[in-house]
């Protein structure tokens, strides 16, 4: 951005399946005066979004072409497949892509794992998306591997899912443009990787470090004024100096002279 009547904002881009909430709050709590907007991507469409510069960062899956891009490997996750809850797999704690082999497995158009093997028996259509693939699974034409985040973003109470142990799995990871990793850029990999306030880079620490160099001059300042300095009776200074520069022996109340100081009475 450029000028400085510009106000900052951040956009991050994420694929189905990820939650940045935890990542979005504390980005809102650090950086109050830069709002954060969301834009949901397709799995496939994530890194041209980013070259294209439709978002600043963004959560995508991996393998993705790296061109022009840097990226941070998050976690990997358990792939999953969704039957229906009366189906025999629900019977079991974990499967194999084997004992899929006579299943129909729905291959939706959007699918996010890289097979060297598909398992099971094809369908006779690719569903346009894991949605409809879902749709699917639920009205008992066959059943569909995914990652577990995407099983629990199309949850539907007639369907359940179980890990396959052999599957391929999905990583997620934090992207942004090489040429564009900026000083808000900077801060929200802080966050994604745990950093503290106090140790974030960029835009962040360097406010941090202007707030605290003005402090030293506000407290300067208050130094520098004067708090009733050379008057009498005013305070330690002022009655310091009546004391000296008086011209007489300080008196009480009464008018009458008072014992001067370091020589105590002689008691009876």
């Amino acid at each position: 951005m450029t000028g400085s009547d510009v106000s900052p904002s951040f956009r991050l881009a994420y694929v189905p399946g990820v939650t940045p909430a935890k990542w979005v709050r504390i980005w809102n709590e650090r950086q109050p005066d830069v709002p954060l907007t969301l834009h949901t991507v397709s799995a496939a469409e994530a890194a041209d979004v980013l070259r294209d510069g439709g978002a600043d960062a963004g959560f995508v899956r991996l393998p993705i072409d790296r061109t022009a891009l840097s990226a941070i490997p998050l976690y990997t996750e358990t792939t999953v497949v969704i039957v229906p809850k009366d189906h025999v797999v629900a019977a079991v704690d974990e499967v194999s892509a084997d004992d899929l082999a006579d299943e129909i497995v729905l291959h939706p158009l959007d699918d996010v794992l890289e097979w060297e093997r598909r398992p099971g028996l094809p369908a006779n259509e690719r569903p346009a998306t894991t949605e409809d693939a879902v749709e699917l699974v639920a009205a008992g034409i066959g059943v569909l591997v995914v990652p577990q985040s995407l099983a629990r973003l199309h949850h539907r109470k007639d369907l359940t899912y179980r890990p396959v142990s052999d599957a391929p799995e999905s990583r997620v990871a934090l992207s942004w443009p090489e040429d564009a990793t900026t000083d808000l850029v900077e801060d929200f990999i802080g966050i994604v990787r745990g950093r503290t306030v106090n140790s974030s880079r960029g835009r962040t620490q360097a406010q941090q470090k202007e707030q605290k160099d003005k402090r030293p001059e506000a407290a300067g300042g208050a130094r520098r004024k004067p708090s009733g300095a050379g008057k009498p009776g005013s305070g330690k200074s002022g009655a310091g100096k009546g004391a000296r520069g008086g011209g007489g022996t300080a008196r009480a109340k009464s008018g009458k002279p008072t014992a001067k100081r370091g020589k105590p009475k002689r008691r009876s």
